[in-house]
């Protein structure tokens, strides 16, 4: 079985190294349509694709249709190329074995299979493994988001700082699909070299520079009153942009880390980030989180989150609306 990342299997595909069968599956859909669309754009030209691109939807075929297809010769290109889309939806797919174990050379099957994995022991899964390349799309952890937006940024030509980094990562969550959508705005009308800043994200994307989730951890991590409870209404006043259950996700985790820098024997800057998983630069937000809750206090916050998070969904709760709660979350943390 042939298993590459995702930045070498475009690599391969840009050098026309491919292979008969691609198996894309996974939780992360992003890396599965970007694959699936460099195949159905690079490989056959325009004129190629008239006769030779052919594209199923799970839903809508079967797999003697997709088998019948994929036996097709190419008409003067090199390749045929088979695409199935949500094949997650397509009924006996193990019945596709015996033209994975025997497939045309030149034909290139594409099959995506969405928000699910295959079981590795199958016979099927087996056979596959002998001729195809499997790529498993998977969904990052929370901490892998910033750094994935930075590498996506300059893989482009632009730059971005921790904080713009960090309010990205914070509103936008771990969707890749929808962060590229939103970062692609911030090119639009920046030169090439240039760096994305807080404006730039403010005037392009509508995340509030000053009131957004890192300014508000920010500012309950230092005890700004003011500041926190500011911010407080203007998510309650714009619930659409600042939903309620992003705000405890991002609160639970930026309590956990200062609960975590508590514990830290060594708490050198460098030693810190790698332990809290978080750039430097942010360090010293944890540090004064650290001296304004000592650890009893926090997981009084955690008792906090729980609830007003279980509250949002209903329970003990039918009148209180979300604006309501985060003001009371806000003071139950500061309080």
């Amino acid at each position: 079985m042939v298993e590459l990342n995702y930045q070498n299997i475009l690599r391969d595909i840009r050098k026309k190294v491919l292979q008969p069968v691609y198996f894309l599956m996974g939780e992360e859909s992003f890396y599965i349509d970007v694959i699936a669309g460099f195949l159905e754009d690079d490989v056959l030209s325009e004129t190629e694709k008239e006769f030779n691109l052919s594209i199923f939807y799970g839903k809508d075929t079967d797999i003697p249709t997709i088998i019948s297809t994929a036996k097709r010769y190419p008409m003067m290109a090199s390749h045929n190329v088979v695409i199935v889309r949500e094949a997650q939806h397509l009924q006996d797919i193990d019945e596709l074995m015996p033209y994975l174990q025997q497939p045309l050379e030149s034909t290139i099957l594409v099959v995506c299979y969405k928000y699910k994995t295959l079981d590795r022991r199958t016979k099927f899964f087996k056979a596959l493994s002998q001729t195809g390349l499997v790529f498993v799309g998977k969904k990052l952890y929370d901490n892998q988001v910033p750094g994935w937006i930075a590498d996506y940024v300059k893989r482009h030509g632009y730059s971005i700082g921790p904080e713009a980094l960090q309010m990205l990562a914070d509103h936008l969550g771990s969707d890749l699909g929808k962060i590229v959508n939103e970062v692609r705005k911030l090119f639009i009308n920046q030169e090439k070299g240039s760096e994305i800043t807080a404006k730039v994200i403010e005037e392009n994307i509508g995340i509030s520079k000053d009131f957004n989730i890192f300014e508000f951890q920010n500012a309950l991590g230092a005890r700004n009153n003011q500041k926190a409870y500011q911010i407080a209404k203007y998510f309650a006043d714009n619930p659409r942009s600042n939903p309620f259950v992003m705000t405890t996700g991002v609160l639970y985790q930026f309590f956990s880390r200062v609960l975590l820098y508590h514990s830290l024997p060594d708490k050198s800057k460098n030693n810190a980030a790698a332990e809290l998983s978080v750039n430097p630069f942010f360090i010293n937000h944890y540090a004064l989180a650290a001296r304004n809750y000592a650890p009893d206090k926090l997981l009084q916050i955690f008792s906090h989150l729980r609830s007003y998070d279980l509250k949002s969904k209903g329970l003990d709760n039918e009148t209180t609306n979300h604006g309501e709660l985060v003001k009371e979350l806000t003071f139950k943390i500061l309080n």
